[in-house]
């Protein structure tokens, strides 16, 4: 190729004047031809010419020049071209890569689609090492890589470049650049040498202010926050944007409803209309549950965008409001916005939580058409609602085919095997997670430590409590919230209490966990005490919170009680009762035989008959021997075709124990001619973080015959001090030493036995059951804790039953 001539424009340049054509005749050496030579280069470059621009540069005499190289590189980057660019830059001679040139590339990675951050913080490291010193465009370039670009090294990296920053003494002069250092401390999580920085800044503004506070609140420090937002306005700093959002996210964090509107109040007082902040209002308003004031201030923006219609449709889609949830998409589709924006993940959220496979199914297709189904919000998304909707192989297959299984996609996997009773593939999900190289995050270890609690396998439970501590995580709400219920679900309300006591902040989630604890465990006193305490922190109760408050009156049969707070949280919180929240009191009122009551409640009820309220009914008419309405109770079950067999041996019971042995039988009868059978009862115990299950008269287990000898040696103490067995639990037609025989070896017997052979004098036994204990059990177990000078925990299918010396925590009541 002949080298073109090129004559550059320099008329009028005056003597000294510092053009940028002159800056290029320094950098050339002083040399004429390559600086037009450059110039021409230059022009190429600029005109997108990039093929001309490369023959030029590989023809130029003087093309070992780090001007021309960095030219030729800058230009490849800025087009997009990022292989040409790095086969250039390793071609390059070593001598001429100066500090632009590594800048240029490390800037050209960073800035590449795909996960190649992580390869810019690789280059500066080789920067480093090649002895090549950063200058202050270098020292920014890094400190904007995004946190995820490199995990532990990107920190690491960060932390390097504190040094340089002194050493070039950027972090005495210049605000912006200690603002970059102090945000990339804060976005890797490294806080507290962020709090160095920000404490040894002479000057500071409001980007300053600003990123410490979304460090402190990405952290939890949440009061610190608030301090820093109160020095900036001592200060007299001007609140942006950022700061209103950073501060909204402080108060969604704490459950603040005060400190949110009073920010309402200065964004109101201080900006006009900015449909940015006023997205982080909504947002604050939607998580905290106030969808009228979030619905008000909707209607009253002047300007809206997608991101208001996402959160709008997301507060709603999580107070399960599916017709307006509609309704807000169809106005978001007739709108001019792109149609990738749309909510899709929100919409598939409601699918899952009302639920409806059918719209679930066509927002599917809808995906597939735009081309969207392979992202990774939407796709984790699809995983969420097919678990929710009870397809979990459909949930298996959109995981399965998921390129890229980010941490997000396995614990939504994890939840889904979670929320469908496949605890056991919860747990192996997890290894492979593990194995994947992925980090749990909070949400992870929530669910896994969900599963533990459903298996009741404390072992489990405490090991992840300890990996918990280990990874960091131990500071999350979340975290500590779900190891309560762990706890709590395992039989060890003492280390339940203990995690509460011990985490750092409290939330809603927090509270009510703890007040599910003794309502598990039927203390209805300390339920209502700590829901006083919740008040008093100043945290706003929920669906949830009044559901356990109402669970733990209902366990005590404090019908009173129920009735107070069922009004409380209609009429003083303005909280729409859910179906649950009625077959609380229901069951309340029934336990106690106010038979009229319940049928008021029914007749109250907006919503259609529940198999769940209808089976309290029929527990407390065999508890009251309320035949006649037994009778209405188990008609309305069998009409709902539920091929539960429980409420035909309920019913069978209730007339047997009245002596109505030809109802009975004709019940049964009924049973056996639908195919139905009653459901086979197990207990479960762990020793040795190893799970042993036992069913009535079990002869599989190898130590069958110690057990019964166990058995045998507390049956006769239990003589001694008088223990008398109640027959009429058998409620059949059979001799008493049958009967006898027949109690002797429930399941929950037999676990205890084996748990008392395996384990040291003094050791809690924590047995686990599928149905509710029978009355003889707990008479008998009573006896057994006080003979063996042992607590014993049963978890039965409606609470938790602590025998201790003789007498159970739920008083003879369940």
């Amino acid at each position: 190729m002949r080298l073109p001539q090129f004559k550059p424009n320099i008329a009028g340049a005056g003597a000294g004047a510092a053009t940028p054509l002159d800056a290029r005749m320094v950098k050339t050496g002083f040399d004429p031809a390559t600086y037009r030579l450059n110039l021409l280069l230059h022009s190429l470059i600029s005109s997108g010419r990039l093929a001309q621009a490369r023959a030029l540069f590989d023809q130029m005499p003087h093309r070992n020049n780090a001007f021309s190289l960095n030219r030729m590189l800058s230009g490849y980057s800025r087009s997009g071209q990022l292989s040409a660019a790095h086969h250039l830059f390793l071609s390059s001679p070593p001598h001429l890569r100066d500090a632009v040139t590594w800048t240029v590339m490390i800037g050209a990675f960073a800035s590449a689609p795909g996960a190649r951050a992580s390869d810019a913080v690789s280059l500066f490291r080789d920067m480093l090492r090649e002895g090549v010193a950063p200058d202050r465009v270098t020292v920014a370039t890094v400190l904007n890589l995004p946190p995820a670009s490199g995990g532990t090294a990107a920190a690491i990296i960060i932390a390097s470049l504190h040094p340089f920053a002194l050493k070039l003494g950027l972090l005495h002069s210049n605000v912006v650049v200690c603002n970059t250092l102090l945000d990339a401390y804060c976005k890797h999580g490294l806080l507290a040498a962020a709090r160095r920085v920000f404490q040894e800044m002479p000057h500071r503004d409001s980007v300053t202010y600003n990123a410490m506070m979304m460090g402190c609140s990405k952290e939890g420090s949440h009061a610190e926050a608030l301090d820093l937002f109160a020095a900036m306005r001592r200060k007299g700093l001007a609140a942006t944007r950022f700061t209103f959002s950073t501060v909204l996210t402080v108060a969604t964090g704490v459950g603040d409803l005060c400190l949110g509107r009073q920010v309402h109040g200065l964004v109101a007082r201080a900006t006009s209309s900015n449909v940015f902040v006023n997205n982080s209002l909504l947002d604050f308003y939607s998580k905290c549950d106030c969808l009228d004031e979030m619905k008000k201030l909707f209607h009253e923006m002047i300007e809206r965008d997608n991101v208001s219609y996402n959160v709008m449709i997301a507060g709603y889609a999580w107070n399960r409001c599916a017709s307006i949830v509609l309704r807000l998409f169809r106005e978001m589709q007739s709108l001019s916005f792109d149609r990738q924006a749309l909510p899709y993940a929100s919409l598939l959220s409601v699918a899952g939580s009302v639920p409806h496979i059918g719209i679930g199914k066509q927002i599917h297709a809808q995906l597939v058409l735009l081309g969207l189904s392979s992202e990774d919000l939407v796709g984790n998304a699809l995983i969420d609602m097919y678990s929710k909707c009870g397809m979990l192989d459909a949930a298996k297959t959109n995981f399965i085919n998921k390129n890229d299984k980010t941490g997000v996609s396995w614990t939504a996997m994890i939840t889904g095997c979670v929320q469908n009773g496949q605890q056991e593939e919860a747990l192996q999900l997890f290894c492979g997670m593990r194995r994947a190289g992925l980090s749990p995050d909070r949400a992870t270890f929530s669910s896994t430590i969900k599963a533990s609690s459903n298996l009741a396998m404390i072992g489990l439970g405490r090991q992840l409590h300890s990996y918990l501590i280990r990874s960091g995580h131990m500071s999350s709400v979340f975290s500590g919230s779900a190891l309560l219920d762990m706890y709590t679900k395992c039989g060890c309300l003492d280390e339940a209490l203990q995690t509460f006591d011990e985490m750092p902040e409290r939330n809603s989630i927090s509270w009510n966990a703890v007040i599910s604890a003794y309502a598990h465990y039927g203390q209805a006193k300390n339920a209502i005490k700590m829901f006083e305490g919740m008040l008093c922190y100043g945290f706003k109760p929920d669906s949830v919170t009044f559901l356990s408050v109402l669970s733990a009156c209902s366990h005590n049969g404090l019908a009173e009680e129920c009735m107070k707070y069922f009004e409380l949280m209609e009429y003083e919180y303005g909280i729409s009762p859910w179906k649950e929240h009625y077959s609380c009191v229901i069951d309340t009122l029934g336990r106690v035989g106010r038979f009229d009551k319940v049928q008021e409640m029914l007749g109250e009820m907006p919503f259609e008959d529940d198999p769940i309220i209808w089976s309290s009914i029929l527990h407390s008419c065999r508890t009251h021997g309320n035949q006649d309405l037994a009778r209405v109770a188990a008609e309305k079950l069998f009409s709902m075709g539920s091929t539960d067999a429980t409420p035909y041996v309920i019913l069978s019971n209730i007339f047997a124990k009245a002596g109505k042995w030809e109802d009975a039988a004709g019940v049964k009868k009924i049973m056996r001619d639908r195919g139905l059978r009653k459901e086979t009862g197990y207990s479960w115990v762990e020793v040795k973080h190893k799970v042993y299950s036992f069913s009535s008269n079990d002869q599989t287990n190898p130590m069958i015959t110690e057990i019964k000898d166990e058995l045998e040696r507390l049956y006769k103490e239990m003589d001694k001090q008088g223990y008398k067995p109640d027959t009429s639990c058998t409620l059949q037609q059979v001799d008493d030493d049958i009967k006898l025989e027949s109690l002797k070896y429930h399941s929950e017997r037999l676990a205890i036995a084996f748990a008392l052979i395996n384990t040291p004098p003094g050791t809690p036994i924590r047995v686990m059951k599928n149905l509710s204990a029978c009355v003889d059990c707990h008479s008998a177990i009573k006896m057994m804790s006080k003979i063996v000078n042992r607590d014993i925990i049963v978890r039965d299918s409606s609470r938790f039953h602590h025998f201790k010396d003789g007498f159970c925590s739920c008083g003879d009541y369940w």
